[in-house]
């Protein structure tokens, strides 16, 4: 394992692990949640190092605007700049190869910006795992709360980037009253283990104002279903809990009619953080499209020798 720091084209510090050769023929790319960190993919890492060792290359990140990566400004807290971003780590750390891109809640609609944020990347993908994502009309979603839901989905990111600015890190670690709320009932399903809770919980807290703020006004505009066609040809496979608040079902759906050939997955009774709550099925998903991307890769060799 390496860490690594990457300068964007526009100065932001985005702390990077890397895991396995430059020389892989498969490199696998992990873009988190929003308000998370790269510890959003920590048991898919796991088990993709358990399972191919160093055969794959894989990358995860911390976002602009998250965990160990600079704080950006409201105004640079924008979808296309965090594909923009993906694609500098491309370039960067994974310059040859087959990829396989993975992405979580803004992490997938990252990945719906790619082919007009940075269309070179787009021969090279081999699969696509959209992990409880959206193509857009994110202002439609209710929270299961019909009649008040989308005042609360409005109104909870400013709340949270209120309590951000106004009070300090460690008396939100000692009362996180707010956080552990939001995170048991509008981010999770059932069942739950403690510690997953406790590390959305930290993450929450530890989630910048601008980040919350910025990126739910971008996330609101999001719509990127005209660009699915670009993904025709890749394997790619759309994952939704059946009581996912955020991004429901009726979004997965959107996204795999939009995708010819993609696959939906439901999860029963998963919420929004499946990466966690179906670790199992996220780690299934995955590892079938590395083993699709490396038999061709393996294919393409035979062929070309």
């Amino acid at each position: 394992m390496t860490t690594e720091v990457l300068t964007t084209r526009d100065g932001v510090a985005l702390h990077v692990t890397v895991h396995g050769p430059e020389s892989a023929a498969v490199t696998v790319l992990l873009s988190h949640c929003w308000t998370a960190d790269e510890s959003d993919w920590h048991y898919q890492v796991s088990d993709l190092l358990s399972r191919y060792g160093h055969q794959v290359r894989v990358i995860s990140w911390d976002h602009r605007g998250h965990g160990r990566s600079g704080r950006v400004p409201e105004s640079a807290c924008t979808i296309p700049n965090l594909a923009r971003d993906l694609g500098e780590i491309v370039d960067e750390l994974a310059p040859s190869g087959s990829l396989v891109v993975a992405g979580h809640s803004v992490g997938g609609m990252t990945i719906t910006a790619i082919p007009e944020e940075c269309p070179h990347v787009m021969d090279r993908i081999a699969g696509v795992l959209l992990v409880a994502t959206s193509g857009g009309d994110l202002h439609t979603v209710t929270l299961g709360l019909p009649d008040v839901g989308p005042l609360i989905r409005d109104r909870l990111p400013f709340v949270l980037a209120t309590r951000a600015r106004m009070l300090s890190l460690s008396r939100r670690q000692r009362f996180p009253l707010i956080e552990r709320s939001i995170a048991r009932r509008f981010l999770l399903g059932t069942p739950t283990q403690p510690r997953d809770v406790g590390l959305v919980v930290d993450q929450l807290i530890h989630c910048a104002p601008e980040t919350w703020s910025g990126f739910f006004k971008d996330m609101m505009t999001h719509d990127r279903i005209g660009n699915l066609k670009a993904f025709d040809e890749v394997p790619t496979t759309v994952l939704v809990g059946s009581r996912d608040l955020i991004t429901p079902p009726a979004h997965a759906r959107k996204l795999s009619g939009g995708i010819r050939g993609a696959r939906m997955v439901v999860a029963p009774d998963a919420g929004h953080y499946l990466p966690f709550e179906r670790r199992e099925l996220v780690t299934e998903e995955l590892c079938t499209l590395v083993d699709r991307a490396l038999a061709r890769a393996t294919s393409a060799d035979r062929a070309a020798g």
